[in-house]
């Protein structure tokens, strides 16, 4: 049995999703303005690719990883020891799991702002990244075939990316202003 995943892979279907996604983008800009649509688009992107990301395991084809020899729970190590990051980022996998969060803060955040309701999907927004970022690491420790880790310091990680990507987003808003609505 062969398993599909690696960088190479990951990095093929980010790109895949980018086109179908900048399509999405452009048949939306008349309707919402070019910030929303782009913002919308590029940040429903960046969730998809977050899975990508995290549920394709990071090599080829990892083995066999026995049901038994998994772990039960999530480890609760926090700042625990952390694996080099990937080539794509140089440093530590704790630097790649918060920059891999702030695009999809702030588009979200920047998406939201067009709207007098922004300023209660903004936050609705970012907590639900954290329960994005929660579901991933429980199916990592629910799917023992991908090889992944289940970790407390990920969550953590994960949810200050966000926070600081919707801190950005608020800074881009009020520079691009999206409730100007400027059609296509």
């Amino acid at each position: 049995m062969v398993t599909i995943g690696g960088t190479g892979v990951m990095l093929l279907a980010s790109l895949v999703t980018l086109a179908v996604f900048a399509l999405v983008a452009r048949a939306l800009s008349g309707r919402l303005g070019r910030v929303t649509a782009i913002a919308l688009s590029g940040f429903t992107w960046t969730v998809v690719v977050l899975g990508v990301l995290t549920l394709l395991p990071a090599q080829w084809d990892p083995g066999v990883v026995p049901a038994d020899s998994r772990p039960e729970t999530c480890s609760m190590d926090y700042g625990g020891p952390a694996p080099d990051g990937f080539w794509i980022l140089s440093g530590s996998q704790r630097m790649l799991n918060v920059a891999v969060f702030v695009p999809a803060g702030a588009l979200w955040v920047l998406g939201v702002m067009r709207w007098r309701a922004g300023w209660l999907l903004a936050p609705l927004g970012l907590v639900a990244l954290g329960l994005y970022s929660v579901a991933i690491e429980t199916l990592q420790l629910a799917l023992a075939r991908i090889d992944r880790a289940c970790d407390v310091t990920d969550v953590v990680d994960n949810i200050t990316g966000a926070v600081l990507g919707g801190a950005i987003g608020l800074v881009l808003g009020l520079v691009l202003r999206p409730w100007r609505h400027d059609r296509a």
